[in-house]
């Protein structure tokens, strides 16, 4: 896109804050649909309907989907795969509100990923978030609530794959047309979340009208619009100003949690919880003020 093209900061960010909305949406409307609908069906069924909207929506790109894009596209999705599956399970076993702000941990989990693997550097501030996570998921399974139930855990994990598929995607994908590459994404997660429904015992399904909403919910806006939104807008600042704005997430899903289901958390739960929101966010407020003030040396143009 040619520079005079560039769109304003002020539409660039309202999409991304919308992003999170949406996302945050998924929270809410998979916890009622995981009400009636077994957690891996629930998968299989949002992305075999994604699969299936992006195959309408781009079928003139068809043509250029190759060997490369196949395979790029299916290790990414299966990064994805591992970060939905758990994500269900995390949702259905502990309050979205907890839930939301476990899953924001792939902020801390992505340099220490790159520590472990590539020897990059961590970082004082990366630390000092992680001992304070820390001392935030102790508080809730301590706080004399729900404790730090197996939900929990397993929303821990898909941080830990949300991690996964941001570094996979930073490293595996190039210049690849986006809308096939996650057409291809869809239909891994469709593939392995469908093949592992098949290996378990059939568990009988009662599909209301609310369920089925949810899952169309889910398939449309926090996959297919939201995928778009990304890859459309994202480009235009900061993977640290982006951070920043996803930290809205468990934002969307606390206050979806406290009006909608009526979800309440002890005093020490909303102190555990606050304190792993300021983990994560405290290394993206420094990394945001240093290259700020490094676009102030070197590109003062090129500030909002």
């Amino acid at each position: 896109m040619a520079l005079a093209e560039r769109p304003v900061p002020g539409r660039v960010y309202f999409f991304l804050v919308l992003t999170t909305f949406l996302w945050g949406g998924s929270f809410l409307f998979s916890k009622i649909g995981l009400r009636e609908i077994p957690p891996l069906l629930f998968v299989f069924s949002r992305f075999t309907l994604a699969t299936m909207i992006m195959l309408v929506l781009f079928a003139r790109r068809l043509p250029a989907l190759d060997r490369t894009i196949l395979r790029r596209g299916a290790i990414v999705g299966a990064a994805l795969g591992l970060t939905n599956i758990t994500f269900v399970f995390g949702v259905r076993g502990t309050s979205i509100s907890r839930a939301g702000v476990l899953n924001n941990l792939f902020v801390l989990f992505i340099p220490l990923i790159g520590k472990l693997i590539w020897k990059e550097r961590v970082g004082r501030i990366n630390l000092a978030g992680l001992a304070l996570a820390g001392a935030g998921i102790w508080l809730l399974a301590t706080s004399g609530g729900a404790g730090f139930n197996r939900g929990d855990l397993i929303s821990t994990l898909c941080a830990l794959f949300i991690a996964v598929h941001i570094i996979t995607v930073s490293r595996v994908l190039a210049d690849d047309d986006v809308y096939l590459v996650s057409l291809v994404q869809f239909a891994t997660v469709a593939l392995m979340s469908g093949v592992a429904l098949l290996s378990c015992p059939a568990v009988p399904a009662a599909v209301s009208g609310a369920a089925l909403f949810s899952v169309v919910y889910c398939a449309i806006f926090p996959t297919v619009v939201c995928f778009t939104l990304q890859n459309s807008f994202q480009r235009y600042v900061t993977p640290t100003r982006a951070g920043l704005v996803y930290t809205l997430d468990p934002v969307w899903s606390l206050l979806a949690g406290f009006l909608v289901l009526g979800e309440r958390l002890l005093a020490l739960e909303w102190l555990g919880c606050a304190m792993i929101f300021l983990a994560v966010l405290i290394p993206l407020l420094a990394r945001y003020l240093m290259e700020t003030r490094l676009m102030r040396r070197y590109c003062p143009h090129r500030l909002p």
